[in-house]
């Protein structure tokens, strides 16, 4: 299956060249933030923690692909803006995604990593934009996706040049309803197993469920994912988008010291 895959297939290592930093060197890596950008008091509560427990990459959304018309879209390149400027204060770096052509360069000028949603996984012209630009990109995997067209749409990115690529299994559709979507461990282990390319977890949009996060964010680790995206707010219960699968600080320190724990156990 996976010579399939020539670009992907080649990678050597999993490295991911950010500025001066490398990422995904052998060490697992934790991206947070809130599932909206909200206001620039959250904000820096936000990034302050996340500074405080030496975590280095702050997630947040400025352009929502929502499935209702009528739910909150995000507050654009106002919401980047605030995004930045407390990255700056705490020394963070940024991801978001980019929701079509339009946004697309909005969101390479001012963010670090270029976020391909789920919803977008299969827009193949946006997948080469993506590829013929140097910033790395965050691939979410669709939500009907296999595996192997997860791939291909990385292939798509690394055949126009950029392999500076980092896959996130971030749950698909099944029949089963008590979840937003079904977290496919499957993928990680199997990619891990064969390819020399980050794959990451997103236990809060796979789940939808708060009280599940934490748990499948460790199922994850064992699985061999190199990282976990988690949304995070000081008060989920009033963030403005997505509040139910949102934990709070205290629910990702609990992560954080667990993993530590299994690292050295892993030693």
């Amino acid at each position: 299956m996976f010579e399939k895959f020539p670009h992907l297939e080649s990678l050597e290592q999993k490295i991911i060249k950010i500025n001066d930093q490398h990422f995904f060197d052998d060490k697992f890596q934790i991206i947070a933030g809130p599932c909206s950008i909200e206001d620039e008091a959250v904000m820096d509560e936000i990034c302050s923690f996340l500074s405080e427990n030496e975590i280095k990459i702050l997630r947040g959304g400025a352009f929502k692909p929502r499935t209702s018309p009528y739910s909150f879209q995000g507050g654009g390149i106002t919401s980047l803006e605030i995004m930045k400027k407390y990255a700056e204060k705490y020394n963070l770096l940024t991801i978001t995604e980019a929701l079509g052509f339009e946004s697309f360069d909005i969101v390479s000028d001012i963010t670090d990593i270029i976020q391909i949603g789920s919803r977008n996984s299969q827009n193949f012209e946006l997948l080469k934009m993506s590829g013929k630009q140097t910033k790395p990109v965050l691939l979410k995997r669709g939500f009907m996706n296999t595996i192997e067209e997860f791939l291909f749409s990385a292939e798509y990115i690394a055949n126009e040049g950029n392999k500076n690529i980092i896959l996130c299994e971030r749950g698909i559709r099944t029949f089963e309803p008590s979840t937003r979507n079904t977290l496919d461990i499957n993928s990680i282990a199997m990619i891990n197993q064969n390819l020399n390319i980050p794959i990451i977890s997103d236990p809060s949009h796979a789940t939808g469920r708060r009280d599940l996060v934490e748990k499948l964010s460790y199922s994850s680790y064992w699985a061999g994912a190199d990282g976990i995206m988690l949304e995070i707010h000081p008060n989920p219960d009033k963030a403005i988008s997505d509040g139910q699968q949102t934990i709070d600080f205290n629910t990702l320190e609990k992560i954080i010291k667990k993993i530590k724990e299994f690292k050295n156990y892993n030693v």
